[in-house]
C-alpha cells in the first residue's frame, strides 16, 4: 500500500474512533442529565432539588460540547435518549424517592469521573474537573451533614449508636488476629509434639512474622491514603487557581445541600473563595472529607499500634510455653487462649451492642475450633513423619 494511502487508511481510522468516542460521550451527559431532573422531581428538600437541577444543566452543557464535536467532524447526532438503565433508576427515583438510587447514581458518577482525563476535547473544556466536582458533591449529600434529618436524628436521640468506633475495632480486631493466628499455629507444632523449644521458636517467629506484616500492610494503606489525599488536594489547588468562578458554584451547591438558603450559601462561598489558603482547606473538608493538616493520620503510628496489637494477641498462647511443657502447657495456653478470646467477645459488643455471653462464647468456640482443626492436622502430620 502507498505509503499517501496508508496514512488517509489510518487518518480515517482514527476519525471513526474520534466519533464514536464522541458519540459515548454524549450518550453518558444525556443519561446524566436524565438522571440528575429524575432526582430533581423525586427531591422532597427544595434546596437538594434545586442541586440536582443544576447538576443537570451542567451535564446538558457538556452534552451540547460533545454535539459540537460531533458536527464539526460531519457527523450525525443520535436523538437525545437515555439508556434503559437511566430510565430504570429514573422510575425508581420517582416511585421510591431520591435516596433511593442516590448512592447507585454516586458510583456511577464516581467511576466516570476519570473518563475525561486522557481526552484533549474535555480537557481543553474544563470537563474533568466538573465531572469530579459533581461526585464529590454527590458524596457530600450523602454523608453526613445533611441537616437534623433521618439517621442523624436517630444518633441524636441516642437510641442507635454508630458503629464507626474505629480506634476500638482496630484494637480488638489486631488483637484477635494475633491471639487465633498464633494460638492455631502453636496448636499444630504442638500436635506434630514438637519439643518445648521447637514450639517457643516457631510461636515467637509467628508472632513477629504476623505482626510484622500487619503493621507493613497499615503502613502502606496509611500512607497511600495520604498520597492520594495530597494528590487530590493539588488538584483541587490548580482547579481552584484555574477555575475560581467554578469552585465557588460549586461551594455553594454543597452549602445548599446542606440546608443553607441560596442568598447566604452564595454568599458564604463568595466570601471563602476570596482567600486563596482558606478556599483550599474548606474545599478540602467540605468536597474530600480530608483534613489537610492530617492527612488520614500517620503511617508510622498506625503501623506500630498494628504491631503491638497483634504481638499483645499472639503472646497469649505462647506465654504458658515458656514456663511449663507437654499437656500441661498445651492445656494452659488453650485456657489463657480462652479467656482472652472471650474477652475479646465483650470488647466485640462494644461495637456491635449484641450480648456479651453470647458474642463472648462465640469468639471462645471459633478461636478453638479453629485450634483444635491445626492441632489435629499436626498430629496427622507429625504421626506421619513418626512412621
Amino acid at each position: 500500500m502507498p505509503l499517501r494511502a496508508a496514512k488517509g487508511f489510518a487518518a480515517r481510522v482514527t476519525e471513526r474512533a474520534d466519533v464514536a468516542r464522541y458519540r459515548a460521550n454524549l450518550q453518558g451527559e444525556i443519561d446524566g442529565a436524565a438522571l440528575y431532573r429524575a432526582l430533581a422531581e423525586a427531591e422532597r428538600r427544595p434546596q437538594l432539588a434545586e442541586v440536582y437541577g443544576r447538576l443537570a444543566a451542567t451535564e446538558e452543557r457538556h452534552a451540547g460540547h460533545w454535539e459540537d464535536q460531533l458536527r464539526a467532524a460531519g457527523a450525525s447526532i443520535p436523538p437525545p435518549r437515555p439508556g434503559w438503565r437511566t430510565r430504570a433508576l429514573g422510575w425508581l427515583a420517582r416511585r421510591f424517592g431520591a435516596q433511593v438510587v442516590l448512592p447507585t447514581v454516586a458510583s456511577l458518577e464516581r467511576v466516570d469521573s476519570r473518563q475525561y482525563d486522557t481526552q484533549v476535547e474535555a480537557r481543553a473544556a474544563g470537563l474533568p474537573g466538573q465531572e469530579r466536582s459533581h461526585a464529590r458533591l454527590l458524596q457530600t449529600i450523602i454523608g453526613p451533614g445533611q441537616g437534623l434529618e433521618g439517621s442523624s436524628l436517630v444518633r441524636l436521640e441516642g437510641r442507635h449508636r454508630s458503629v464507626g468506633g474505629n480506634a476500638l475495632r482496630a484494637a480488638v480486631l489486631g488483637a484477635n488476629d494475633g491471639l487465633v493466628s498464633n494460638l492455631s499455629l502453636v496448636m499444630g507444632v504442638a500436635g506434630a509434639q514438637l519439643s518445648g523449644r521447637g514450639i517457643l521458636i516457631t510461636g515467637l517467629a509467628g508472632l513477629l512474622a504476623g505482626a510484622g506484616s500487619m503493621a507493613l500492610g497499615e503502613w502502606l494503606s496509611v500512607q497511600s491514603s495520604r498520597e492520594l489525599y495530597q494528590r487530590e488536594i493539588q488538584t483541587e489547588a490548580e482547579e481552584l487557581a484555574a477555575l475560581p468562578e467554578e469552585e465557588e458554584e460549586e461551594l455553594a451547591l454543597i452549602y445548599r445541600a446542606k440546608g443553607l438558603p441560596e442568598d447566604q450559601a452564595r454568599a458564604l462561598a463568595g466570601r471563602l473563595i476570596a482567600n486563596r489558603e482558606e478556599a483550599l482547606d474548606t474545599l478540602a473538608r467540605e468536597e474530600l472529607g480530608v483534613d489537610p493538616e492530617v492527612l488520614g493520620g500517620s503511617a508510622w503510628e498506625a503501623a506500630i499500634t498494628s504491631f503491638l496489637l497483634f504481638a499483645l494477641g499472639a503472646v497469649v498462647p505462647l506465654a504458658p510455653f515458656v514456663f511449663l511443657t507437654g499437656l500441661n502447657a498445651v492445656a494452659a495456653s488453650l485456657g489463657a487462649s480462652a479467656v482472652a478470646l472471650f474477652l475479646i467477645g465483650a470488647g466485640i459488643t462494644l461495637l456491635t451492642r449484641r450480648g456479651l455471653v453470647y458474642t463472648g462464647v462465640r469468639q471462645v468456640l471459633f478461636g478453638l475450633a479453629a485450634a483444635g482443626l491445626t492441632f489435629g492436622i499436626g498430629r496427622l502430620i507429625g504421626v506421619s513423619l513418626a512412621g
